[in-house]
């Protein structure tokens, strides 16, 4: 089975907007490692993670990280060794259009 290493998503989402970050392609499993929140503005920031499982639309129950608050001018690395089945969906959000997300990780095929 091969496995590729490399940048699994990135964005800048609209605030206050769920958005996908990454979905995981039909076929493939993925090994999540790390996911950097950049907080580009001067206050503190709140910030949303949320993984789906194929199908489901978003509830509470698929939240890692809910209103957590990055501060102003710095970021977070989430190292979480998460893994996800084809069609999976990862969904960020942020209070304000000034945080970006990058998620890294393993697709294997």
């Amino acid at each position: 089975m091969p496995t590729v290493y490399k940048v699994l998503g990135q964005s800048n989402p609209a605030a206050s907007t769920p958005t996908t970050l990454y979905t995981v392609p039909a076929g493939n499993s993925v090994v999540i490692s790390t996911l950097s929140v950049c907080n580009q503005l001067g206050t503190a920031a709140n910030f949303r993670i949320a993984v789906r499982p194929s199908g489901e639309t978003l509830s509470s129950k698929h939240y890692l990280n809910f209103d957590t608050q990055v501060p102003g001018f710095d970021q977070l690395s989430l190292t979480i060794g998460i893994t996800l089945a084809a069609t999976d969906v990862v969904t960020v959000f942020a209070n304000t259009a000034n945080v970006s997300f990058n998620l890294f990780g393993t697709e294997l095929y």
